[in-house]
């Protein structure tokens, strides 16, 4: 199985006003990440899903890449949220719906979940050494026989100015 973990796009300056998981994508924001989805889809991606955070900024990066074509099915999980955990997301969202091993899923989420959910299931532990860039995306091989932790393999990181 292949997970494609894709940050969320630039969104709205912190504002005491305004919490921070209702801060939006501005326009540079969706515009930036209009241009990586359609990249990707002339790379010839697609995702069998693409499951996000519910938080307003992640869910309007995936209405994006869903837009551009990217998919046909969204998602909207807890698990990659600000709270979101590897092992929780593995064992109650993943495991019991037993997909085919060519499956290709879209993550979007945030930083440093995302980086961190990396470098468990590259190293087995958090390392603080992967950072990914608002609208960044890092793809990541699970093993076939379902012991990801520590035994995946990255295949790709791209910062987004590469998909410019």
């Amino acid at each position: 199985m292949e997970l494609y973990l894709i940050r969320h796009g630039i969104a709205e300056e912190h504002q005491p006003e305004l919490k921070d998981e209702e801060r939006q994508l501005t326009l540079q924001g969706r515009q930036k990440t209009e241009k990586i989805a359609q990249r990707l889809v002339t790379l010839g991606l697609h995702f069998d899903l693409i499951v996000t955070s519910p938080v307003v900024r992640a869910y309007q990066t995936a209405e994006i890449l869903i837009a551009a074509g990217l998919s046909s099915q969204l998602e909207a999980s807890d698990h990659l949220s600000f709270e979101g955990n590897l092992q929780n997301w593995l064992r109650e969202w993943l495991e019991p719906r037993k997909y085919p091993h060519k499956t290709q899923l879209g993550l979007v989420g945030h930083e440093p979940n995302l980086s961190h959910w990396a470098e468990i299931l590259l190293w087995g532990e958090v390392k603080e050494s992967l950072i990914l860039k608002k609208a960044g995306m890092m793809g990541i091989k699970l093993p076939d026989d379902g012991s990801a932790w520590g035994r995946s393999q990255m295949f790709w990181l791209t910062p987004p100015k590469y998909l410019l």
